[in-house]
């Protein structure tokens, strides 16, 4: 007899195994006891095999599924209760065993844990993130930010109290409604109190480009990405593993990088302006919604998550901040790419570079090299493609290259627990716009790169 958890809420998943010898199992069944009051929530009958029989199918072992608590068992109170266990096994013309009966005393909790906003002025773009400040209640076990199928967990507040919280937040680039956050905690039988958490949201058009795949393009990437995820399995044609790659190992690439957010420090790693790659050139922005052509014909359809930087061929890649590198590999449609972790879920992606020069673990400082760039990956041509990640969520980097953005989103709501320290003339410094169509070749002295859409 197993709980999920250590007490009863509105709904506790509980778990029964049973198991019998002879003629196997005849009947289990599951109760919730308090008082005088028994109410039966899970009860399964078996066919056992025939007396005559020496042998024949049987149930030697059975498991329940069911849960308990309060929306499930009526006039459940607060308090003691106990969870009643009853199997009984198939006899014989002469012997009928007794059940075998477990209990297990729990207790009944039905009020979520307390929350309270402390920051105030929470306003966030569509694609941009956001911190909230706040403070749970003694019984809480999970709380942060759940902002559609994304959650944002809290940690404590550097010099804070011990009930004093914090969470980074983003409203995802997909997302058109983004009061619809909320800040959460939940106890340790699935209590849970929310509250709105969104002051002011602004929601934001983001570009759309179609971009025509030629034979030359996926002849020169499909191979190399096909080669580097062997698991990938080959679909039959040039254009078919294309597809394959910008869908299914863009998906797997996701989900490593929200795996990766998991294993991020509980620390700040960081104190300055992230800086944007020196003398690079916006060729693609955040957020492109691309539709993809071949032979006129719409073959396909993605988000570009991140900015195109184009500067010289394999010109360096500097940290955009202080942190620890998380990930340093050739990783699927990024190609050559490093991540680095800047702390409580915060991280920076480099994509499609030529070389890397640095190993998961090694900690960097703000504008050291991580390596050059390059076109391994999806990529047309010699560029960087940047993004920042919070729980492995790509968010618009303009905040993040943005002095101003975060002293009033952030340090004005964490104040001493973020050592926030703006260089000077950096305050608002971001890459300059190509002034064409995101991912045209851009003109450039014979040395220089002619980036391409990625």
């Amino acid at each position: 007899l197993k709980p999920d958890a250590p007490g009863l809420g509105r709904r506790t998943p509980v778990r029964v195994a049973a198991t019998a010898d002879g003629r196997g199992l005849a009947r289990v069944r599951l109760e919730v006891v308090q008082g005088d009051r028994v109410h039966v929530v899970a009860d399964k009958s078996y066919e056992p095999r025939p007396a005559w029989a020496f042998w024949g199918p049987r149930t030697e072992r059975a498991e329940l599924r069911a849960e308990a608590g309060a929306d499930n068992v009526p006039g459940l109170k607060a308090g003691d209760v106990v969870l009643r266990v009853v199997a009984e096994r198939a006899g014989t013309w002469l012997l009928h065993p007794a059940p075998v009966v477990q209990e297990l005393k729990l207790t009944v909790r039905l009020s979520p844990p307390t929350l309270a906003v402390v920051s105030s002025q929470h306003y966030v773009a569509q694609g941009g993130a956001e911190v909230a400040v706040y403070r749970v209640g003694p019984t809480s076990v999970r709380d942060g930010v759940r902002v559609g199928d994304w959650f944002f967990p809290g940690y404590a507040l550097p010099g804070g109290g011990a009930q004093d919280r914090f969470a980074f937040f983003a409203v995802p680039y997909d997302m058109s409604d983004g009061t619809k956050a909320r800040l959460e905690a939940e106890d340790e039988v699935g209590n849970l109190i929310e509250l709105p958490i969104v002051d002011k949201f602004f929601p934001k058009p983001f570009p759309r480009d179609r971009i025509t795949l030629e034979e030359s393009f996926m002849s020169r990437v499909v191979p190399e990405i096909r080669a580097a995820t062997p698991d990938l399995s080959d679909r039959g044609s040039l254009l078919e593993n294309f597809l394959a790659i910008n869908r299914e190992v863009r998906a797997q690439n996701a989900k490593v990088l929200a795996d990766l957010a998991g294993r991020s420090q509980p620390r700040f790693l960081w104190k300055e302006t992230f800086l944007a790659m020196p003398s690079g050139k916006v060729m693609s922005s955040f957020a492109d919604r691309r539709t993809y052509l071949y032979q006129g014909k719409e073959v396909d359809q993605q988000f570009h998550l991140g900015f195109d930087l184009a500067s010289v061929q394999n010109a360096p890649v500097p940290a955009a901040n202080a942190g620890v590198v998380a990930l340093a590999r050739y990783f699927g449609i990024y190609g050559n790419t490093v991540v680095v972790d800047h702390g409580y879920g915060l991280m920076s992606l480099y994509a499609h570079l030529s070389t890397a020069s640095v190993t998961p673990g090694q900690e960097v400082a703000r504008g050291e090299t991580l390596g050059q760039t390059g076109a391994t990956g999806l990529a047309g041509g010699d560029h960087l493609h940047f993004t920042m990640l919070l729980q492995g969520l790509a968010v618009s980097p303009n905040e993040w290259w943005d002095a101003h953005w975060i002293e009033d989103r952030l340090v004005r709501k964490l104040g001493a627990a973020l050592a926030f320290t703006p260089p000077a003339g950096e305050s608002g410094k971001r890459p300059k716009a190509s002034g064409k169509k995101a991912g045209a070749p851009k003109k450039a002295p014979p040395k220089k790169a002619k980036p391409k859409r990625r």
